[in-house]
């Protein structure tokens, strides 16, 4: 080999060893400073997720119904508009509304139903000002219970369509 050749590779390798340090050993545990652990947030929250403290209403998610129905109840038409105008303000927001039902009736009829009801909070948010692009909609039918049981209680909080920012 010849003599600069030589010198440039043994340069390099130099330079290579040099990188193999280990990384200087951190103070033991009782003096490292002790960092706060975050507060524990929901699943449906892991997403961007609108300011609970600007509208209190925004931390309301599950919108609730009547047994074989889809029409939005008055008192969860104050729900639906605070999402709205979160949604309206922030078109970079995304959700997906997830339609549920109970457990009664046939698998086929709970999809339909739960994508009525999913279908029915997107284009009342539409309607209030969000994008057309910022909701998709699923029906998960009778599939993802809230509540266990097989009585009035549990099917009631069932019968719901929730809001999940993505």
């Amino acid at each position: 080999m010849k003599k600069p050749v030589l010198i440039t590779l043994v340069a390099a390798l130099s330079m290579l060893a040099g990188c193999a340090c280990p990384p200087p050993k951190s103070p033991p545990a009782a003096e490292q400073p002790k960092a706060e652990a975050p507060a524990p947030t929901p699943a449906a929250e892991a997403a961007p997720a609108p300011q609970p403290m600007a509208n209190p209403l925004l931390s309301q998610r599950s919108i609730y119904y009547d047994f074989d129905s889809a029409v939005l109840k008055d008192e969860y038409k104050k729900i639906v508009t605070a999402h709205a105008e979160n949604l309206a303000k922030n078109p970079s927001l995304k959700v997906e509304i997830q339609g549920n039902c109970d457990e009664r009736g046939s698998r086929e009829y709970n999809l339909a139903l739960g994508q009525r009801r999913a279908d029915a909070i997107r284009q009342r948010l539409i309607l209030l000002g969000m994008l057309d692009d910022q909701a998709e909609t699923v029906s998960f039918g009778e599939e993802k219970p809230r509540a266990p049981g097989h009585d009035e209680r549990a099917w009631a909080q069932n019968r719901r369509a929730d809001i999940v920012y993505q």
